[in-house]
């Protein structure tokens, strides 16, 4: 072998090298960067939908009706423009709201004052139905990420068909669940 077709095999092996460590590190940071990694770490991780008591419209009975929602990851994520429904078709909107790395946020029905662990829907009436609906959230782009079904036909409502009736009855309609990512 030649030492000019030596050198030329070195470079040859040298730019092959190169091409798969950038190649290799491009695709650590498209994955690093990729919204669905961060999403993976956000799901639905309780539902109370009967506040206990009486059901009188109360801001008190409104505000003891809750989802809450908890993102396990480590890093904070941006939920502006999610939304969390019911089954008929109730929306409550996130507006310029993060929720940090290793976070729970409860979104009560009722009206309140926001803050960073309770968000509040502002509404008059009650949205989840005590026995039997779906909590479903989703990104600002309508993509699924996860949903809590309870009550009668639950199975049909978790898009994938796994839904989830975790009724453990703590002073009201508490239903638990994860994510089935």
């Amino acid at each position: 072998m030649s030492v000019s077709t030596s050198v030329t095999a070195r470079r040859m092996v040298a730019a092959a090298l190169a091409a798969g460590a950038l190649v290799g590190s491009a695709s650590v940071s498209a994955s690093a960067a990729d919204p669905r990694f961060d999403r993976s770490h956000v799901a639905i991780s309780r539902v109370q939908s009967d506040a206990p008591g009486f059901d009188d419209r109360s801001a008190r009975s409104l505000n003891a009706e809750w989802v809450e929602i908890t993102n396990s990851g480590r890093r904070g994520i941006n939920l502006d423009g999610w939304t969390l429904s019911d089954r008929d078709g109730n929306r409550y909107t996130f507006h310029h709201y993060r929720l940090g790395g290793r976070a729970t946020v409860r979104i009560h029905t009722g009206y309140g004052r926001d803050t960073s662990r309770d968000l509040y829907q502002d509404r008059r009436n009650e949205v989840w139905d005590n026995r039997s609906d779906a909590a479903t959230l989703r990104t600002e782009r309508g993509r699924f990420v996860d949903s809590v079904s309870w009550g009668r036909h639950h199975d049909r409502d978790d898009n994938r068909g796994h839904g989830r009736d975790d009724h453990r009855g703590h002073g009201g309609d508490d239903h638990r669940g994860h994510g089935g990512h």
